[in-house]
């Protein structure tokens, strides 16, 4: 590093609009999503554990998921709506790291969680007889706990490897919050390292996951359309049209981002699919699950009833 380069110690956050006028719009409409994004999940995240006909196996990892996105759009959405009404968008060294961390971590859980989702769909359709003996309460526990685990592992080391680089000259992140790609683009250090830890470990956490989805639903696909009975083959289908919808919105956009050369990235075009993954696939999460799914919307009845009565 030369000499007259100047070591940074904060980062300036310039978001998602650079037009004034369209600020305080995207303000209101960013938290509106928001809110709607807590109501949404906290209502599942409470329903799931208060109501006792939803403690199963695939309720129990929605919980998780609801729960997952309440921390991963409390990690980016406060600051994020501070920078775009703020006059100086400024965030601190530390800060920066933390938010990056933290995000980092929610990404390679949900990754994980997502994967495990359905394998214990392809369980409950292609393997009825063992479902409950396989997918027991221990063994929830010990998936979810290895696909948190695993999600703060796998940001520890991008983490560590992103901020031992030397941040110099410019300190505008063109993003909304910190991230990787964008960090990485403003390194004087060579980030060849950073690229392939992006792959490499992107490959067990986010790669093999999408595989088993994929093998997952060829397999429940075939299973469906073997089903004779078109009550049972629609049933089978509503439980996993909704995980489906998620994995695609929630993949599609994020693979896009990470998986590619820094030479390659356009900042302005990963910014639109950031949008999708981080704010709203978890707003569109709670509607997704719920919409189609019965059994959510009685328990919700049922645990509103109460609260009325008492």
């Amino acid at each position: 590093m030369n000499g007259n380069q100047t070591i940074l110690t904060d980062f300036l956050l310039l978001g998602l609009f650079e037009t004034p006028d369209l600020k305080v719009l995207a303000f209101f409409c960013l938290f509106v999503m928001y809110l709607l994004t807590l109501v949404g999940n906290i209502t599942i995240t409470l329903v799931t554990n208060l109501d006792k006909s939803l403690h199963t196996p695939m309720y129990f990892f929605l919980g998780n998921l609801s729960f997952l996105d309440i921390c991963y759009t409390s990690t980016t959405m406060p600051k994020m709506l501070q920078v775009l009404l703020a006059e100086r968008k400024s965030i601190s060294f530390i800060s920066c790291a933390i938010q990056l961390y933290l995000f980092f971590a929610f990404v390679g859980t949900e990754c994980i969680l997502l994967g495990i989702m359905s394998y214990d769909r392809f369980l409950a359709i292609c393997n009825p007889l063992r479902y409950s003996i396989i997918m027991s309460h221990k063994a929830c526990i010990y998936l979810a706990a290895f696909a948190w685990l695993s999600g703060f592992v796998n940001s520890a080391v991008h983490s560590f490897f992103t901020f031992c680089l030397h941040f110099c000259g410019s300190n505008k992140i063109n993003y909304f919050y910190c991230d990787i790609p964008p960090l990485l683009s403003l390194s004087c250090d060579n980030t060849f390292l950073n690229e392939i830890l992006l792959w490499s470990i992107g490959v067990v956490i986010a790669w093999m996951p999408f595989f088993c989805i994929i093998i997952s639903y060829t397999y429940i696909i075939i299973t469906i359309i073997k089903i004779k009975s078109s009550d049972g083959r629609q049933k089978a289908f509503s439980t996993c049209a909704s995980h489906l919808t998620v994995v695609i919105l929630y993949y599609g956009s994020s693979i896009f981002s990470y998986v590619r050369p820094v030479s390659t990235y356009s900042l302005d075009k990963i910014k639109v699919f950031s949008v999708v993954y981080s704010i709203v696939t978890p707003m569109l999460n709670p509607l997704i699950y719920t919409l189609k799914n019965q059994d959510v919307k009685n328990a919700v009845g049922r645990q509103f009833i109460h609260k009325q009565h008492l």
